[in-house]
């Protein structure tokens, strides 16, 4: 069997691992699960659900079914990086009032539904109006080296990537771009309730915005991207792991997203607009972290 061909090493622990992630799939199911029987309708209460077209990056190899949603973002003029949050507004639904977070943003819509699979459509954060920061900030757990000298929620800044274009980690190429860890609208929230984001800065993102054959893709990029920044909900679309860029020379993910659950590669220069169903929200509670703006600093 050539090289690479056997995914799964004995001396890795496979079957150990395996019996973790289904473990973790089940009790993440059960968070799911709750969700829909929460709410099976799509419009009630604010519950969103159904299907969604969105922006994200490619699926090239493995089981997951899909792209990872991008997360659109913004750079400040202290050269801070955020996500942007969609617009929250009021609509009247089935006779009741509902928040919606959704606006028009390059060519395209951008809702708070693109975030809606893998239990995070729980999460306190993904609510329409809930009052949360929109800064990227370090991880906890960040999956890069460099990233160790910052403390778990510093803001993430411009100045931070400034060698974006040599930054290597001995996998794969070095100069196609520099990554990070990060969270987002998860401020004081716990663990298990934290919004999972890589952002990455490189000169194949600036050139896509400017130069992609696609117009369509052109126009989204332009404006979900700044300064060769780009970023992306950190959950596989198979069975919910966490991937990671460049984490790995095998499997051909050198220079891409690698899952290492199930061997999943996402290709974060490859940007592609793709449908899937949105699972729905828990019932809006009214509670005080759903009655904010949605548009925290």
């Amino acid at each position: 069997m050539p090289e690479n061909e056997d995914r799964y090493p004995a001396e890795s622990g496979r079957r150990r691992f395996v019996k973790g992630v289904v473990g973790a799939s089940a009790l993440g199911a059960t968070g799911i699960s709750t969700a829909l029987a929460t709410n099976l309708t799509t419009t009630s209460s604010g519950a969103g659900g159904g299907a969604v077209q969105y922006y994200g990056i490619e699926n090239t190899d493995g089981p997951a079914p899909r792209g990872l949603p991008q997360i659109p973002i913004e750079v400040t003029g202290n050269g801070e990086i955020k996500g942007i949050w969609p617009e929250v507004k009021t609509e009247t639904v089935n006779n009741e009032e509902v928040q919606l977070a959704e606006m028009q943003l390059g060519g395209t819509t951008y809702s708070s539904e693109w975030f809606q699979y893998c239990g995070v459509q729980t999460y306190p954060g993904i609510r329409p109006g809930a009052d949360q920061s929109n800064f990227l900030r370090s991880g906890p757990q960040p999956s890069f080296e460099w990233q160790s000298e910052l403390s778990p929620g510093d803001k993430l800044t411009v100045d931070m990537f400034d060698d974006y274009e040599t930054w290597g980690n001995d996998v794969g190429t070095a100069g196609i771009g520099k990554p990070a860890s990060a969270t987002w609208r998860s401020q004081d929230l716990s663990p298990q309730e934290t919004v999972p984001v890589q952002v990455m800065r490189s000169t194949r993102i600036e050139e896509l915005a400017q130069n992609a054959s696609d117009p369509a893709i052109r126009e989204w990029l332009q404006a979900s991207t700044s300064q060769g920044f780009i970023a992306w909900l950190n959950k596989c679309t198979h069975f919910c792991c966490v991937p990671g860029f460049k984490q790995t020379a095998d499997f051909g993910a050198a220079n891409a997203v690698y899952c290492p659950c199930h061997q999943s590669v996402y290709d974060p220069f490859s940007i592609v607009e793709r449908q899937f169903t949105s699972l729905p929200r828990p019932e809006d509670t009214g509670s005080s972290s759903e009655s904010g703006s949605g548009g925290g600093e």
